[in-house]
């Protein structure tokens, strides 16, 4: 049994489209009614309980538009990964370590909109498909890889520091903080500020990345 969830119409504050394919200047907006509903669907039912039809009408669109923007199902499911994927990334971008975990942390574990914990549910929920489940695996890995990058690591040479064990290790850490204060209400981490948080993490994580 399916969790009922509202629909991306609905939380997008804007009408069903019309059942028939939309016009060309709709089309983002399409996508965009799909990736939402898709993201609610999948974090809440899991991949293989969810259906293109359940997707297409939370969306208020045609199923066909599923195929047409996304391939199938499966490529639809890829994208809203990738989604997920590019915004977890952004932190990766600090030219420091310690430029990093602070990224990191305001990222992760800043006031909650309630999309973020559908992100994580997304990424850090295994979906029973095997395709699917590798997509999301190399989505955490490369996060985890970008973040090893600002320690020195590189993928063409030994990795004697332990260094992407070590990134991989803050990436759990940090993942596993934010889907404990967003999902379960367990105090006092769950009504923490994003500056007590800094205080008590950054430390260890600057440590735990930079290998020191």
């Amino acid at each position: 049994m399916t969790t009922p969830v509202p629909t991306a119409a609905q939380s997008a504050g804007s009408p069903a489209a019309p059942a028939g394919p939309p016009k060309s200047r709709d089309a983002d907006n399409t996508r965009r009614l799909l990736l939402a509903a898709a993201r609610r669907r999948f974090a809440h039912d899991g991949y293989t309980a969810t259906t293109v039809r359940t997707i297409a009408t939370d969306a208020g669109v045609n199923t066909a538009l599923i195929n047409r923007y996304f391939d199938s199902k499966e490529g639809l499911f890829e994208a809203c990964i990738r989604n997920v994927g590019e915004q977890l990334e952004r932190p990766a971008g600090g030219r420091t370590v310690e430029q990093t975990v602070a990224r990191m942390i305001e990222q992760l574990t800043g006031p909650d909109t309630g999309e973020r914990s559908l992100q994580l549910m997304l990424l850090m929920r295994s979906s029973g498909d095997e395709h699917a489940d590798l997509i999301r695996q190399n989505i955490l890995r490369s996060f985890a890889e970008g973040i090893a990058r600002i320690a020195g690591w590189s993928p063409d040479r030994p990795d004697d520091g332990q260094l992407l064990l070590r990134a991989q290790l803050a990436v759990a850490t940090a993942l596993g903080i934010t889907m404990l204060r967003n999902s379960s209400g367990f105090e006092p981490l769950a009504g923490a500020t994003t500056e007590d948080l800094a205080a008590a993490l950054a430390p260890s994580l600057t440590t735990l990345i930079g290998g020191e």
